[in-house]
């Protein structure tokens, strides 16, 4: 039997509040990987904490490609609803500046992964790639150190 509704109001208490948060988030990952099997739809979710942790899911492709896919059709979509030059113009620059940005924050983010930070909220396959991706970077290192001591 069901707990019944739980009335939607901010959880006063830090400690149930940070587990609620973690239960949900859990919930809300599974279910997005749910829906993008049961579908076959190409499903991509993003949350931060309270603390501004990232934690993200995306389905088949990696969240990079999903995140540009999603820039350029909002762009389209912006262009078509905006008849007035300097209205575009504007738009244009705010919309390159937030592309700039989320581009800075995803290289900052694959930095810290690639220095093994904040791996807890990457997939199985993303983290299989980034040790693919690391082992290929070795070996160029180990090439070119042995070129040159050679």
């Amino acid at each position: 039997m069901g707990r019944g509704r739980v009335e939607m109001k901010r959880i006063e208490n830090k400690i149930n509040r940070q587990v609620t948060f973690s239960k949900r988030r859990a919930g809300l990952l599974k279910k997005a990987h749910e829906v993008s099997i049961l579908c076959d739809a190409e499903v991509s979710l993003i949350v931060f904490s309270h603390k501004g942790k990232l934690f993200e899911y995306s389905s088949e492709s990696c969240m990079e490609k999903v995140l540009e896919r999603y820039e350029r059709y909002s762009y389209a979509e912006k262009q078509l609803k905006a008849p007035d030059s300097h209205v575009n113009a504007q738009t244009n620059w705010s919309m390159e500046y937030s592309r700039l940005k989320a581009k800075i924050e995803l290289w900052e983010r694959n930095q810290r992964h690639y220095l093994g930070e904040d791996l807890e909220s990457i997939s199985i396959k993303e983290l299989q790639n980034l040790e693919q991706q690391l082992d290929t970077s070795l070996k160029h290192i180990r090439s070119r150190k042995n070129q040159l001591m050679h």
